[in-house]
């Protein structure tokens, strides 16, 4: 139970830390569809402040400032991931891909090429194309969203960091390097050059050499690749 002292730090914190949740809300919003709101984002950020104020444990040897970041952060993926915003039709053509990502490079022994993907689908180039495009709904999204499409741990409290969970994810990080280092050269690039440089649509576009949308298709395509290898039973 807080003491009145307490509660004041409490407060303190929670007024401290106001502008990293609006940072990161921000920092997220750009990347999302315009149906969700800033508000929303940031009422999320603010819950999992407060669940990292009531979790936090100093001697852990994480600062606060970090630890708070993380379930922040957290607290927007979950509420993303709650609203479902995916049509059913995007899912399963997701799926569809994957499957044939799957089938392809197994037999192939290396990333499957466009084409290759196309034929597998029954597809001309063109309308895999524009497959991609759909799946991808015009919007590169928070790369653990999209990998939560395809992912589940087995996990029931994402927010309890247990042995098995920090040992899961540890894994679940170790082999994502590994499937981004095996993609192809562009879209290894194009990975890079979104989730670590921060570039938008039309900064990457340029460096590539394409247009906005066929950056959204060469992402989806590599998260195809992504999702089968983290999905990959051991």
């Amino acid at each position: 139970m807080y003491t009145a002292r307490g509660k004041i730090e409490q407060a303190d914190l929670l007024d401290e830390y106001l502008p990293l949740v609006r940072r990161q809300a921000l920092s997220m919003q750009v990347r999302l569809p315009a149906s969700i709101e800033l508000d929303d984002l940031i009422q999320a950020g603010m819950v999992g402040l407060l669940e990292a104020l009531g979790r936090f444990d100093a001697t852990q040897g994480a600062s606060f400032a970090t630890f708070a970041s993380q379930r922040i952060r957290g607290a927007m993926l979950d509420e993303l991931r709650s609203r479902d915003w995916l049509p059913r039709s995007v899912r399963r053509n997701a799926r569809t891909v994957d499957e044939a990502v799957r089938r392809l490079e197994q037999q192939l022994g290396r990333p499957a090429e466009e084409s290759e993907i196309a034929a597998e689908l029954g597809m001309e180039r063109d309308e895999y194309r524009q497959l991609l495009s759909d799946t991808n709904s015009g919007h590169l999204l928070p790369f653990e969203v999209l990998m939560a499409e395809g992912i589940e741990l087995g996990i029931e409290d994402a927010s309890v960091d247990t042995p098995y969970r920090v040992l899961v994810d540890e894994e679940k990080r170790q082999q994502l390097a590994e499937g981004i280092e095996a993609l192809p050269e562009r879209e290894k690039l194009l990975m890079a050059l979104y989730y670590q440089e921060e570039l938008n649509l039309k900064e990457i576009g340029v460096v590539l050499g394409v247009t906005e949308s066929r950056v959204c298709q060469l992402h989806s395509q590599a998260v195809s690749r992504l999702r089968v290898r983290l999905t990959e039973p051991d």
